[in-house]
């Protein structure tokens, strides 16, 4: 019974993070062999959300669960959820939103054992409708079958499986931040005398807004650009190293003002840009239901967003006075988050892997990788050579990139120039292991870069977002801890990484060394930084206790290295 517990507990959560809160109407029905049919009234759920209190039918359950679990649950039953029925109706139209709710209508099943998928949509939309809005119990309630049947046997399996691979991702974050106490036992350098790379430059900067408009692909990309100022004292002079910031799904470039700023205070000029295909406004025009979703044409779109910019930074730069002589083209870096992580890692070479992408977008992996959801829109692409790769620029950093896919091992090992990755070790929508940790092994360039942030969630490196463009707004348990440490991270590793490959500044090297991510590291977002993890290292940790349902293929749990795609 203690793994029924887990099962019913872990149901309620995996529903919960993926925004379709339901799990049956006046009764939840399930078999449990072999002890028979079990069921619980949603009554019974509503008066111990309502008041705490523990009727007969719920008394069952709640005796096997912990306090802890029981205040985690009621919380969940009593959590609203702020969204429109427009909002509802047009996610759950959506080709990602009916791929999400056709799986989890293979786990909640209708009163004569079909497929959940109508009366979930249908549940969604008429309670995001009603007065008391889209909460759980509403939810139910709302849900057009007397009795919705639980797939117990399908959901014990991806509970369990997901249950291992939690387990088996602390033990690679474990492993990984072992290793890089070890090597940051063996430096000497006194961090507390040198500057303090999280402070700002001594330089002031200047911001312009421009708007680009690209005719050729009907793109209008708007434009901030921070630029250094120099001083009277002559440290500083144009032109200045240029540096590309990509902004992840629904965001805007406000979103990484604050690493912008603090990169132009020590003498970088920065771009930074929106993608109109994905960017918050046209999500808010989606929502609204005055524009489709993003299409997979965004995943050639927001590279060529990159090329267009670059391009026209060079003509302004003859002809507009607040530019002009102040940008230096043969030093660019590239900086993106999560759908932006994977733009720069595609300027910096890496290839659209469509071989991978049909062998993983199989209706499962998603339960275990949600950033799945994005990643096999590409494979509706024409499987063709995308001309991606940028060679002005010479460095990139990913911040919670989306790549296991999509790029794969093929496509990353392309990448010929120095990268720093970027993961949060609760991210569950970029998860650490498949798209960060494992493809750090396949970069091919010895100057790379693991930067893993304990407790950091997909949320953790962006600004918080104003009124105006909060057009997602994340539950409060998906944020992780306050982020300024990590603001405080990225923006000393930034200025580390691209000091030293960029402007070849080897006084900047020691920053990025272990023992400098254990200075400045703060819990409970500890900072642990690794220079090297070979293949051999990853699958020693991993190989250990790998579902064999999971093998050889899902990019979630992966094959150990020399195995892809057998």
């Amino acid at each position: 019974m203690k793994k029924f517990w887990r099962y019913l507990g872990l149901s309620f959560v995996s529903t919960f993070l993926t925004a379709t809160p339901g799990l049956a109407a006046d009764r939840i029905s399930f078999y449990y062999p072999p002890f028979g049919e079990f069921s619980l009234s949603v009554d019974s759920l509503e008066t111990f959300a309502k008041v705490g209190k523990i009727d007969g039918d719920f008394s069952f359950y709640a005796s096997r669960a912990t306090p802890e679990q029981l205040a985690q649950l009621r919380n969940l039953l009593q959590q609203r959820f702020n969204v429109s029925p427009t909002v509802v109706s047009q996610v759950t139209y959506s080709p990602i939103g009916e791929e999400v709710i056709q799986r989890l209508g293979e786990l909640l099943l209708t009163e004569s054992r079909q497929n959940g998928f109508y009366a979930i949509r249908a549940a969604l939309i008429v309670a995001a409708a009603d007065r008391d809005g889209l909460t759980v119990i509403n939810l139910l309630r709302r849900f057009p079958s007397k009795t919705i049947r639980l797939n117990y046997s399908q959901g014990l399996r991806i509970v369990d499986n997901l249950s291992q691979l939690i387990e088996k991702k602390d033990e690679v974050v474990g492993f990984l931040q072992q290793q890089a106490t070890v090597a940051a036992a063996n430096s000497r350098v006194d961090f507390s005398q040198q500057p303090d790379l999280r402070s700002p430059g001594k330089f002031s900067w200047q911001k312009k807004s421009f708007e680009l408009n690209d005719f050729s692909r009907n793109r209008r990309l708007p434009v901030d650009i921070y630029l250094p100022q120099a001083n009277s004292q002559g440290e500083l002079k144009p032109p200045y190293p240029l540096i590309v910031i990509s902004h992840g799904l629904a965001s805007d470039r406000s979103t990484f003002a604050y690493l912008a700023q603090h990169l132009a205070s020590y003498g970088f000029a920065v771009g930074v840009l929106e993608h109109p295909g994905s960017n918050a406004e046209r999500i808010q025009l989606y929502f609204a239901g005055l524009a489709g979703p993003p299409e997979p044409a965004e995943f050639i779109n927001r590279p060529l967003d990159i090329k267009y910019l670059l391009n026209e930074l060079e003509r302004l730069e003859k002809s507009d006075p607040f530019l002009q002589g102040k940008l230096n083209f043969d030093q660019i870096g590239a900086i993106g988050q999560s759908f932006g992580g994977y733009t720069v890692l595609t300027l910096a070479g890496a290839t659209i892997n469509f071989n991978q992408l049909y062998q993983d977008c199989n209706p499962n992996n998603s339960f275990f990788n949600l950033s799945l959801l994005l990643q096999c829109q590409a494979a509706e692409l024409s499987p063709k050579d995308y001309q991606l790769k940028d060679d002005r620029i010479k460095v990139v950093m990913a911040i919670n990139p989306i790549d296991s896919s999509v790029l794969g091992q093929g496509g990353i090992n392309q990448i010929k120039i120095p990268v720093m990755l970027v993961a949060g070790s609760q991210d569950i929508f970029a998860p650490p292991v498949s798209e960060q940790i494992l493809p750090f092994t396949w970069l091919a360039d010895s100057n790379k870069y693991l930067a893993l942030i304990e407790n950091a969630t997909h949320f953790s490196a962006i600004a918080e977002p104003t009124p105006e463009n909060n057009v997602l707004p994340v539950p409060p348990a998906l944020l992780g801890p306050n982020p300024t440490p990590v603001y405080s991270y990225l923006n000393a590793l930034s200025v580390a990484f691209l000091s030293t490959h960029l402007l070849n500044r080897p006084e900047y090297r020691s920053y990025l060394q272990p023992s400098y991510a254990t200075f400045i590291s703060k819990e409970p977002l500890n900072l642990s930084l690794l220079q090297s993890l070979t293949p051999d290292q990853f699958n020693q940790v991993w190989s250990g206790a790998i579902p064999q349902s999971f093998r050889p293929s899902n990019p979630q749990l992966p094959a150990p290295q020399g195995q892809e795609g057998k």
